[in-house]
């Protein structure tokens, strides 16, 4: 029975694992003021970023979609991971050993799957590279010269060679400690009739890394084209590679894609590497599969995809009829894209690594620098295919590309293109044009209505549930700002009811006395003290910005504390004039006159709270 990790080295993990930098590894985050960062949420599609990170006291939330916690629950969330196996991650990643108690410390026995995987991995990938260099990978290095590349590129991008032999790297790991089934688990091995057999055996290969720099499974060239088997071979689908979310080079390109706003989407491991040293560091490929959905949110979080922006995605594709089939399946995802998407196109079909072989670095840049917006590219694409000398190829050709132009969900960007497309026609005539896009469009079939998008948090709109939120969020941000006026307040005073139930967490907590400073420590004690349901509106408010002036953070405080009196003062207000109306001042003048007497009061209460609340 595996262990239980100690909680000393829980929080310990949760202290050295600044969630900045852990978040800040998958997307790119920017200031949002108080201290506060924001970018698109990993965990739903959206357009303007709406999650928030508070590195101050260690937690995240997306107001779109209702997901939040702290460093753990991230990377648990991110990468599917069991409680215990994202402390293992975030423990290797701050060079922490864990202790598990029932039984102590024992290496290797208690670690989740996951961190077993990486393990081996990381072990498969220092084998395969300290090979290289051995006699019998004269094919794979010369394979590497012929490209262009020399030992120190091999060494920077992790190449290896898989020796012919069929058990070397399983007997290398198993001699290492790992098991049989984790090495055909992993896709390193396969199952043969006396134990695992090497999957990859007289390849040249590349060790294809997440976007933390973990290696989570490899690429492979065959080298003697006799041998049976395809040329490029991959890891299987395993519990650490999924290919369908996978880029070649996101771990070396990631920091430069947000730097510059720019992708660079190249067909190969040696385009990568190609495109790299040759200036553009923000390439990165697929691994065995066309570009999809996955590989599209993992870029917009880094390029911080928003409306507005200014980032471009640039397709890379031969200048063949192979190569303009692809930019057209690519153009089907370009508007899942805010950024501008782009094609580079070598028209005499030399991919980025024989174009710099060939014509050198400066002709890869040149190839980037270059490029043709994706909408053009794919329209100019199909246009060729008809000769447009004569009327019936003309319009031949308008009725191919009228689709294309009529798909542009920019309405202003799709009359741009319907002018361009009226001008290589050469028709001279838009709005014949125009009209003909416009009967293509409205014959297109309607599209199936989009399923319902993320949970989105109440809106705050009325001024007083707003003044409940802020008081609530001092409660749990600031709670010394409030001091003992906030166990004054009744749940009366709340109207939502996860406001409500927020408060009589906090006064079950011990409420603002007990609190302290707040901080981290005071933000844990409310979650342990919540439901599944109430977890994330603690986490939401501890994460949300106050308004609070700096400056004067106390009379702020006072001053909301005032203003959600004043607002249960008004309530009772017209509730008594209510009750007044419905008493006769003749029949029961008594109990008339002690209504009024209690009105007198609050309007009194009201004016001194009015003035108190003007504070903020």
């Amino acid at each position: 029975m595996a262990g239980r990790i100690s909680d000393e080295d829980i929080a310990l993990v949760r202290e050295r694992s600044p969630i900045a930098d852990i978040v800040g590894e998958h997307i790119q985050l920017r200031g949002a003021g108080g201290g506060n960062l924001k970018g698109l949420c990993p965990f739903h599609d959206e357009k303007s970023p709406s999650f928030n990170v508070t590195p101050a006291r260690g937690y995240w939330y997306c107001f779109g979609c209702g997901e939040g916690g702290d460093v753990i629950t991230f990377i648990r969330r991110l990468e599917h991971l069991s409680f215990a196996e994202a402390v293992e991650r975030l423990a290797n990643r701050a060079g922490i050993q864990l202790r598990y108690e029932q039984g102590g410390y024992v290496p290797g026995r208690e670690q989740g799957e996951r961190s077993r995987l990486i393990e081996a991995h990381r072990a498969a990938a220092e084998f395969y590279a300290a090979k290289l260099s051995a006699p019998e990978a004269a094919a794979g290095r010369r394979f590497l010269s012929e490209r262009g590349f020399e030992r120190v590129d091999a060494e920077h991008f992790g190449v290896g060679y898989a020796p012919a032999e069929w058990e070397a790297l399983s007997r290398h790991l198993m001699a290492r400690g790992f098991t049989a089934a984790e090495l055909i688990k992993g896709g390193l091995a396969k199952e043969g009739r006396r134990g695992p057999i090497d999957r990859f055996r007289n390849r040249l290969v590349w060790p294809i890394r997440d976007i933390t720099g973990d290696v989570i499974g490899f690429g492979a060239r065959k080298l003697n084209d006799g041998e049976d088997g395809p040329k490029y071979l991959n890891t299987p689908e395993s519990p650490l590679y999924r290919k369908s979310e996978v880029l070649y080079g996101i771990d070396l390109a990631k920091r430069e894609i947000s730097k510059r706003s720019q992708a660079v989407i190249v067909e190969g491991y040696t385009d990568v590497m190609a495109c790299h040293l040759s200036g553009v560091p923000t390439a990165v490929a697929t691994c065995g599969t066309a570009f999809g959905e996955e590989h599209i949110k993992v870029l917009r979080r880094l390029l911080f995809d928003q409306s507005g922006s200014q980032g471009e995605v640039i397709f890379t594709f031969d200048g063949d009829a192979a190569g303009q089939k692809a930019a057209l399946r690519a153009f089907a995802d370009e508007q899942k894209f805010v950024t501008q998407t782009f094609v580079a196109v070598q028209q005499d079909g030399l991919d980025p690594c024989d174009l710099r072989v060939k014509h050198g670095e400066a002709a890869v840049r040149d190839l980037v620098a270059g490029r043709e917006p994706l909408f053009a590219f794919a329209i100019r694409s199909v246009i060729s295919r008809y000769d447009v000398r004569t009327n019936e190829g003309r319009l031949s050709a308008l009725d191919a590309a009228a689709p294309i132009v009529a798909g542009i969900k920019d309405r202003s960007l799709r009359q741009l293109y319907a002018v361009d497309l009226d001008r290589w026609l050469g028709f001279n005539n838009e709005r014949f044009v125009v009209d003909r896009i416009a009967e293509v469009s409205a014959a297109a079939p309607s599209r199936p209505q989009r399923p319902a998008g993320p949970r989105k948090v109440a809106d705050l709109t009325d001024p007083g549930v707003r003044t409940e939120a802020e008081v609530l969020r001092l409660a749990v941000q600031r709670p010394a700002l409030l001091g003992p006026r906030f166990e004054a307040i009744g749940a009366e005073a709340f109207t939502l009811p996860e406001h409500v139930a927020l408060h009589k967490l906090i006064v079950d907590a011990g409420g603002t006395a007990a609190a302290g400073q707040g901080g981290r420590e005071w933000v844990d004690r409310l979650l342990a003290g919540a439901d599944e349901s109430l977890r994330g509106v603690v986490t939401r408010f501890a994460v949300e910005e106050l308004r609070a002036d700096l400056a004067n953070e106390e009379r702020y405080a006072s001053a909301m504390l005032a203003a959600l009196d004043l607002i249960s003062v008004t309530r009772a207000i017209e509730q008594l004039k209510s009750r007044m109306q419905r008493t006769n001042p003749v029949e029961e003048q008594q109990e008339y006159n002690r209504l009024f007497g209690e009105l007198v009061a609050l309007e009194q209460q009201r004016r001194v709270l009015r003035e108190r609340a003007a504070g903020s």
